[in-house]
């Protein structure tokens, strides 16, 4: 069996409070199980959760951590991830770094230094690896892979293509559609015919990558932080807005979307009415909709 399970489901900073008690106010953590086998999508601080719930299922022996990218609210949870602690665990953390100078290690290790935290790498239990990710497919044994493919944000960002006994669970985010950044009006002084026809053929092509890469998925966790109304004010903060990522699923002829990354100012009853009006709204038979809560488990 193949399944995720949402420990965080936020985007940009964490949200506590009465207004989002239903669908959870940590930032991005999934977790994924393989029959026995586990592994965590981002350590955002519902990694705190997670962690807590593995050291008392005492499941730490071999853990794989892919991480998306390295913006804080996706790294934020790992000074409190129960396993680090604990001398029995092998953790395999992977996923891109965006600077040269920088490896994964010391990007996601800075934050346990006195400045910003009481306990240093230094001084953690776990057996820790870090691998760098790029686009490429990775056998993790016993019959599960993951292929990993770039995603549009304003640093390195990975979606992830997990498979195993033919299911599979995609996750894309967080991403913003591509898009031509040449004018493409004739009157702009800046037009050019032939940069803007080469834009649009680009921005066309990556956005058919995705559209491959999501191809067939039992289940994809899609980015989808804002609405149409919202996502022009955010053009390049490498977001998307729920439509897009509905048409896209549709296209791509994904069986089960979560809608995931919700905006931080989001309650739940802005959430719960969303997601009934795209439910509503969805003419595909064939595509289940849902907005991703803390505490979900769907199978693939």
């Amino acid at each position: 069996m193949l399944s995720v399970s949402f420990w965080g489901v936020r985007g940009s900073i964490p949200c506590p409070g009465g207004e989002t008690v239903e669908f959870g106010g940590n930032t991005s953590c999934l977790e994924i199980r393989a029959d026995q086998r586990l592994v965590i999508v981002d350590l955002g601080t519902g990694s705190r959760l997670l962690g807590d719930s593995i050291v008392r299922r005492k499941d730490c022996e071999s853990i794989d951590i892919f991480i998306t990218h390295t913006h804080w609210d996706h790294i934020m949870g790992f000074p409190m991830f129960a396993p680090l602690f604990d001398s029995n665990a092998n953790l395999r953390i992977r996923g891109p770094v965006s600077f040269n100078d920088d490896t994964l290690e010391a990007i996601i290790g800075a934050q346990l230094s006195y400045r910003y935290w009481p306990v240093r790498q230094s001084e953690l239990s776990a057996h820790i690896e870090y691998e760098e990710l790029k686009e490429t497919t990775l056998d993790l044994g016993g019959g599960l892979s993951v292929t990993t493919k770039y995603l549009n944000h304003p640093i390195l960002c990975l979606g992830y293509r997990f498979e195993y006994q033919g299911k599979s669970i995609v996750t894309a985010y967080d991403h913003e559609p591509f898009r031509n950044l040449f004018p493409t009006d004739s009157a702009d002084p800046q037009y050019d015919a032939s940069a803007a026809s080469e834009g649009e053929a680009a921005a066309q092509e990556e956005n058919e990558k995705i559209l491959r890469f999501f191809s067939g998925a039992d289940v994809l966790v899609h980015d989808a932080q804002y609405t149409a109304q919202e996502f022009d004010k955010h053009l390049g903060w490498g977001h998307s807005c729920l439509e897009h990522v509905i048409d896209s699923a549709s296209r791509a002829r994904v069986k089960k979307l979560a809608l995931f990354h919700h905006d931080p100012s989001r309650t739940d009853e802005q959430l719960t009415a969303l997601e009934a009006k795209y439910i509503r709204e969805n003419t595909n038979p064939d595509l289940s909709i849902v907005a991703a809560r803390e505490g979900f488990t769907i199978e693939a």
